[in-house]
């Protein structure tokens, strides 16, 4: 059975949840396994390798994942924040080339099969795997009995390859992980986990009605409401915004519960998007984050806000006038491909 199709997916991938389905035509391919949560810089590691290994045997090259997300059923007690849901991570995944993304559902008894259910049923039977691309600390089946050098003996009995990737470090030697950037995004720093990423770190989200106060002080905005685990640092931000329609908007953001009007609220991300009239409302949105401008401030009176946000508008439009794409990821999310 098909996943959910998000507005903004490639039609050039496949998204599948059920093994039963899989055509021959994906047989046989190189096969990316992990969570590749963000898409960043240490998963692009593993995900061209296995691009390389399906290019070599020119076969189909598919990404082999889980949803939800294995901690979010391991440990539901501790919220987790996805970089990149499902949809989001797969229009990634099209960008960097990817024919297929099969996202198996992760549950209990799922964990608990054995690793060697695992080899048989899902790489061998389920998706023929010709090569086998992973980290060099990926672990699977019950109690995380299969590892690494399992993994490679399984491949000689069933007869495909294996290939472990080592850990990627940025340029201060440092391992770039997941719960790196989460960290850095909360502390507002998406500049900077937009180089671990690889791309700036982006969002997804239908724009739904507001107050339309800010239409009332000239900044009109397009509100949009994430995921409660979205652990984005309150502030302002220069931001771009991408439509269903594939159209780019510059424009600054406010993530937070707008203190200065309506401190109790909900948390919101609320874009006004430059030099733009028109009804956004219903239709999904992406924005995609270039820099942090200040820290969300309660503000004497709608005079003084009015004040600052035209001097974020120039901001704004100042550091995103200087702007470049790190990648191929970039122009799937914040600019323009053609």
């Amino acid at each position: 059975m098909a996943a959910e199709t998000g507005s903004f997916i490639s039609p050039d991938i496949v998204r599948l949840s059920d093994l039963t389905v899989v055509p021959l035509s994906l047989r046989g391919g190189g096969v990316a396994i992990g969570n590749f949560d963000g898409v960043h810089r240490g998963h692009q590691a593993v995900l061209e390798r296995a691009l390389e290994e399906a290019r070599h045997r020119a076969a189909p090259a598919i990404v082999l994942t889980f949803e939800p997300h294995p901690r979010s059923v391991i440990r539901p007690d501790i919220p987790l924040f996805r970089l990149t849901p499902a949809p989001l991570r797969a229009r990634l995944l099209a960008a960097l080339g990817f024919h297929a993304v099969v996202e198996l559902p992760f549950t209990h008894d799922f964990a608990a099969q054995s690793a060697e259910a695992f080899i048989t049923d899902i790489l061998d039977h389920g998706l023929g795997v010709g090569h086998v691309v992973t980290g060099f600390d990926f672990h699977f089946g019950n109690n995380r009995q299969g590892g690494p050098a399992y993994l490679m003996e399984a491949g000689e009995r069933h007869g495909f390859g294996v290939t472990l990737v080592d850990a990627f470090r940025d340029e201060g030697a440092s391992v770039v992980s997941s719960s790196r950037i989460r960290t850095l995004l909360a502390e507002g720093e998406v500049a900077e986990a937009a180089g671990l990423l690889g791309y700036h770190f982006t969002v997804e989200a239908p724009v739904g009605h507001g107050k339309q106060l800010g239409r009332t002080l000239g900044f009109p905005t397009a509100n949009m409401e994430l995921p409660a685990e979205t652990a984005l640092a309150h502030g302002i931000y220069a931001v771009r915004f991408r439509r269903a329609d594939g159209s780019l908007h510059d424009g600054v953001a406010s993530f937070g519960r707008r203190p200065t009007v309506d401190e109790a609220g909900a948390v919101l991300l609320e874009t006004y998007l430059f030099d733009f009239s028109g009804d956004l409302y219903g239709e999904d949105g992406l924005v995609s984050f270039f820099g942090h401008l200040r820290g969300e401030e309660k503000f004497s009176s709608l005079e003084a806000l009015t004040k600052q946000m035209r001097r974020d508008e120039e901001e704004a439009r100042a550091l995103l006038a200087g702007v470049k794409p790190f990648s191929a990821l970039d122009f799937a999310a914040a600019f323009d491909g053609r």
